[in-house]
């Protein structure tokens, strides 16, 4: 049913392979220390059976065991009124979104209004893709539990389709709200906050026990709930960082373009500090209020990065590719601070960056400058 070759190309147009020598091996299921299987009705991905609420996300990140309950794609459609196109909120490589709503306390699907919503993403019909992300974000997903991860309460393989069911976030992506058309544009201290959430996230897994590379940082990925706190989602592209001492993962080329880490374009290894290098481009565009690569933008500017990168330096040159829509509220030494740390996420050789933890650090400080109110 799922050709198991490496050359399935994404659909979606966000997103790009460049196989390297050889073949990848399929994503397997990490080993954590904590026991995987705990009680009776706790799911398996890959065995039937029911299945419990996840648990509630404490104050602070850490593994659990994995406690999903196994939606029938019964449920779900019932969740979904039969998947019906009104109910759509995204679409992507992986397959389709839907909104669907189920009973706070067990889950059970229940009448639009009714409960509370949830996100539901459907794979595409014998999508090799659709298998392989499937796996991967019910094995991250399911034993991570972290206040900026997004909440996986369950899947469901059924019917030729698989399905994984999470928390909504109500505010939708960061690409969709910071690059929109119209509409009030997110304030300087909601766009720290932003970035200190996702800067959270990410420390959380480089720092777990068992340290995950997210690979494909990007806005799109980064989802906000109604007061706009941020979240990390999409765990299909997702690695066990290296092990036996290593500094990297040796693996094709994938990710999206214009985010992924140039030395893992050139040399095929994925360092923990490959997502360093996305999050100083999301950091970028928070500053800039620009997408990375625009191709309706005129010669020069198509590219964000090699515009911009010669005026962060210099808080002159800074000021005049600021998002323009902030209006000059924000604390200018804040935003020069802010460009510097760009330029440190953004070294070519990940050995030059920044980890995460500094980065988080480095937020920190910069929140701390607050707008001189003469």
């Amino acid at each position: 049913m799922f050709p198991m070759n490496d050359e399935h190309p994404l659909t979606s147009s966000s997103s790009w392979f460049l196989l390297v020598g050889g073949k990848e091996k399929a994503i397997k299921q990490s080993k954590s220390r904590n026991n995987r299987h705990g009680a009776e009705n706790r799911g398996s991905a890959e065995a039937g059976g029911g299945g419990t609420v996840a648990e509630v996300v404490p104050p602070s990140g850490r593994i659990i065991t994995p406690n999903l309950k196994i939606f029938t794609y019964a449920e779900l459609q019932s969740a979904t009124r039969n998947f019906r196109p009104e109910t759509v909120v995204g679409e992507g490589g992986f397959g389709t979104v839907f909104k669907g709503w189920v009973d706070r306390e067990t889950l059970a699907p229940s009448k639009p209004g009714v409960g509370m919503p949830v996100a539901i993403k459907k794979s595409k019909l014998d999508s090799w893709q659709g298998l392989q992300e499937w796996k991967a974000e019910v094995d991250f997903l399911g034993k991570f539990s972290h206040p900026n991860l997004v909440q996986l309460l369950g899947y469901c393989r059924e019917e030729k389709y698989f399905i994984l069911i999470y928390e909504y976030m109500e505010g939708g992506s960061l690409e969709t709200q910071l690059f929109k058309k119209g509409g009030d544009p997110i304030p300087w201290d909601t766009r720290l906050n932003i970035a200190m959430g996702t800067a959270q996230g990410l420390t959380f897994l480089h720092t777990s026990e068992d340290q995950v590379i997210f690979r494909d940082f990007k806005a799109s990925n980064i989802l906000l709930d109604k007061d706009f706190n941020a979240k990390l989602s999409d765990f299909g592209l997702a690695r066990l960082g290296p092990a036996d001492n290593k500094s990297h993962v040796s693996t094709r080329i994938i990710g999206s373009y214009g985010y992924a880490d140039p030395e893992y374009i050139a040399t095929g290894h994925l360092y923990v500090k490959s997502d360093v290098y996305g999050f100083g481009v999301m950091l970028l565009e928070l500053l800039t209020g620009l997408k990375v690569v625009d191709t309706r933008r005129p010669n020069g500017h198509i590219n964000l990065i090699e515009w911009a990168k010669p005026s962060l330096a210099e808080k002159r040159k800074l000021k005049k590719i600021m998002d323009p829509r902030l209006e000059n509220q924000y604390p200018p030494r804040a935003a020069f601070q802010a460009a510097k740390l760009v330029l440190k996420c953004l070294k070519l050789r990940q050995k030059h960056r920044p980890s995460m933890e500094e980065v988080l650090v480095t937020l920190q400080q910069i929140n701390s400058i607050k707008v001189n109110p003469n």
